[in-house]
């Protein structure tokens, strides 16, 4: 096997899979994830689909990617820009054009780049690279579509099947430019094609064939290497994106907490990995219930709260919405609910694949009366697991609805994940009525303190009880229409919220505390934000972040925090809602915006240019 002559080292390097919805993109983005986590790198990720069930084979509309940045350490974004391109058809550089960096490496599948391909994709001319002014790029014309047939022939694989196995080819490929041990891949193909050792020999072949095709090849381009950190962590690691991260820590609480944990749901993009990978854990005791709709999912999780369970339901923006109502039920019946709401393109169904942060006003007020509940939101892949296990104690602790919010980048992306020690995480201790309250106990007797009403199970002698939508009486608990009695049930309702800011952390302050910039994020913009105020501050400037993960209640510390600095910019991935919570929140302060919504995360240069403006104003 040829040596090839040029190895870049690199601290980072970012990688991006496209082409035809068909053409397995994603997956082999995760394979690749996945075995640089296994190899000791940091990783990124950002899986790019479109929301068309199938769009036209080779057409602009169907095109899939999957980017991903590996490094040596401090990898909090999937990158902006590429390093190297994968495009498996002429549609897939079109679109892609726009992220390669000067001198990238672009590898394409020649003989999916025929005058009729061109022509899918709406070139005017028979040279895609030109048109597209990509002049200062390194390509690397190769015939997947044939080689894999050459590869395939005498296993009894043709036609189309054969076909299936060209993103093998093209993982191949890059396991060779960036020096991957080949056999490191064996096992994620074990595991995903197990049931199937026909098709398991097919993509192994494939695959092999694609690496020793790279190493042969006499391309003059460099292969890359990227360092693992000298010093790791210790621990067992993996790659986990932000919708199994959720699901381990909704069953982590409930673990916690010594409940059984219901999940009662509607599929809805792109939330449904919650309930998909929830439904495979009955044997940790996990019950799980697709309903016929959202309405339905709520309520059947509203029923299990009150029978005692750590009770769950996952949405997105247009199914929390058909949830409202049971919600408010859930907040005047003061039950423990924990609503996850994973963040898409709207309104409407508008775009239902791609990430945007526009829910936060109907988390925030979206109910019908005077409805609080607690909202939260998770910020990376990983810290997902940890938000979710928090709303759920909560919830449980503070008997209301938590609504956690994540989005569609962090849900799909991943990350490198320790898989955590449940004992470093606190108790979850649900007010649970005792025998000595049973002598004139009701149902909304509270804690004066912390406003919390004590929580009886079904089935406790001396504790039967009935709660419901109605107003209930503030001493009895019987069913009231009294005026001063609803203005003192509000009032105790809304102070239960308020002083949850009495359990949560103190909001903190990245990067230089004496910044002449404050940066305040929430949300899955963390890893971009971050980063950004990290490459200002080490470029000389004095910039610092305030990234909020809870949001209702504001840490006891928000405005303490936020009027030690001049000027502050709320960037968010909408047109401003967090900036108009906080100006009601904390007035007289007045705060910068900076908003986007096309679904797509923010880049880091443009933050950077923005932050460098306002500094420089």
């Amino acid at each position: 096997m040829a040596v090839h002559e040029k190895v870049k080292e690199l601290d980072s390097v970012v990688i991006r899979f496209s082409g035809d919805s068909g053409d397995g993109m994603q997956l082999v983005g995760n394979i690749f994830s996945n075995l640089s986590a296994t190899l000791g790198n940091e990783i990124s990720t950002f899986p790019d689909y479109p929301a068309e069930m199938r769009a036209p084979q080779g057409t602009l509309g169907g095109v899939s990617g999957f980017q991903v940045q590996i490094g040596t350490k401090n990898v909090y974004t999937p990158g902006d820009k590429a390093d190297v391109l994968i495009a498996m058809n002429p549609a897939a550089l079109k679109a892609n054009a726009k992220f390669l960096k000067p001198h990238s490496v672009v590898i394409i599948d020649e003989d999916s780049f025929t005058d009729k391909d061109l022509k899918k994709a709406d070139f005017k001319t028979e040279n895609p690279f030109e048109e597209l002014g990509l002049t200062q790029i390194q390509v690397v014309p190769t015939p997947i579509t044939n080689l894999v047939k050459l590869s395939l022939e005498g296993l009894g694989v043709e036609g189309k099947a054969a076909l299936r196995s060209k993103n093998m080819f093209a993982l191949g490929l890059v396991c060779w430019l960036f020096n991957r041990p080949i056999e490191s891949v064996t096992p994620f193909l074990e595991a995903k094609f197990a049931k199937k050792p026909a098709v398991l020999q097919a993509n192994l072949k494939v695959l092999n064939d694609g690496f020793n095709y790279g190493a042969n090849t006499h391309a003059s381009i460099s292969t890359y290497h990227v360092e693992v950190a000298e010093e790791q962590e210790k621990g067992i690691f993996t790659d986990v994106n932000g919708n199994n991260a959720t699901a381990y820590g909704l069953v982590a609480a409930a673990e916690k907490a010594g409940l059984e944990l219901f999940l009662g749901s509607y599929p809805i993009t792109p939330a449904t990995d919650i309930l998909h990978e929830l439904a495979k854990r009955k044997e940790l005791g996990v019950k799980t219930v697709q309903c016929e709709d959202e309405i339905a999912g709520v309520c059947t999780a509203i029923g299990a709260s009150f029978a005692g369970d750590l009770a769950v339901t996952t949405t997105s923006g247009p199914g929390l919405a058909l949830k409202g109502e049971a919600i408010g039920l859930a907040v005047m019946a003061e039950l423990p609910l924990v609503i996850i709401d994973v963040q898409r393109g709207g309104p409407s169904t508008g775009l239902p694949t791609k990430t945007e942060q526009a829910d936060l006003m109907q988390a925030l007020y979206g109910r019908n009366g005077e409805s609080p509940a607690v909202v939260v939101a998770a910020k990376t892949p990983t810290d997902c697991f940890d938000m979710a296990f928090y709303a759920s104690k909560i919830a449980l602790e503070h008997m209301t609805p938590v609504i956690l919010l994540t989005d569609g980048f962090i849900a799909n992306g991943s990350s490198a994940w320790k898989i955590p020690n449940l004992d470093e995480y606190p108790a979850i201790n649900p007010p649970y009525v005792s025998a000595d309250m049973a002598e004139g106990w009701k149902p909304y007797k509270r804690n004066e303190e912390t406003m919390v009403r004590y929580w009886a199970k079904p089935g406790i002698p001396g504790f039967e009880h009935r709660v419901g939508g109605l107003e209930k009486d503030y001493v009895t608990s019987a069913i009231s229409t009294d005026p001063a009695n609803h203005q003192k049930m509000t009032d105790a309702r809304q102070a239960k919220i308020d002083n949850i800011a009495n359990f949560i952390p103190a909001l903190e302050v990245e990067g230089n505390p004496d910044g002449d910039l404050l940066v305040i994020g929430w949300g899955g913009t963390y890893g971009h934000l971050h980063t950004a105020v990290e490459k200002l501050n080490e470029s000389g400037k004095k910039v610092a972040l305030a990234h909020f993960q809870y949001i209702n209640p504001l840490p006891a510390n928000t405005a303490e925090v936020l009027k030690k600095y001049k000027k502050i910019v709320v960037c968010e991935l909408n047109m401003g809602q967090l900036a108009g919570h906080l100006r009601m929140k904390v007035p007289g302060i007045q705060f910068e915006q900076y908003n986007k919504v096309q679904g797509q995360p923010f880049l880091v240069s443009e933050l950077v240019d923005c932050f460098t403006k306002l500094i420089e104003e």
